[in-house]
């Protein structure tokens, strides 16, 4: 099978911000502070242009690691076409959430944890690594974002 041609590196931006845009779930990893026991869970999101808002329970093994640590690694998409996002994250609780973001959380993921009995913790992940490709092809120049920045221009 051969794979098609690789995209320029502003093609991959878009590609990229467009599964931001439209995708419903990412694969959330993270690790206690000491580094041990990763954890790898699906999870719904919304992007609003600069970060990524999830919710999981707080005592759940993946909002205590964010909560401890502050950081985060995202999957999103398929194995050939992958957009993995290193971010460092803030809990935010359902009070200090503006009903707005609640809103549109629950409106595009479907999920509305303000409704659930467990606790929960919303999450907000900002980017600062954004890597993307389809195939190998596409390895060389996969760094989209560095230090929170766009290597990319608009």
């Amino acid at each position: 099978m051969t794979p098609p041609p690789a995209r320029s590196a502003e093609q991959r931006k878009k590609d990229t911000l467009h599964r931001l845009e439209n995708d419903v779930d990412a694969w959330v990893a993270t690790a206690g502070p000491d580094g041990a026991a990763p954890y790898l869970v699906p999870l719904s999101f919304v992007w609003d242009g600069t970060a990524l808002l999830f919710a999981t329970p707080a005592q759940s093994p993946t909002g205590r690691n964010l909560v401890a640590t502050g950081r985060a690694r995202l999957g999103i998409g398929p194995t050939r076409d992958v957009v993995l996002v290193d971010g460092v994250v803030r809990a935010v609780t359902p009070e200090d959430l503006p009903e707005e973001d609640a809103e549109v959380f629950a409106g595009k993921t479907g999920f509305d944890p303000r409704r659930l009995a467990t606790p929960y913790l919303y999450f907000t992940v900002v980017p600062q690594r954004i890597q993307a490709w389809r195939e190998e092809n596409e390895l060389r120049g996969r760094d989209l974002m560095r230090e929170g920045e766009w290597l990319v221009a608009d």
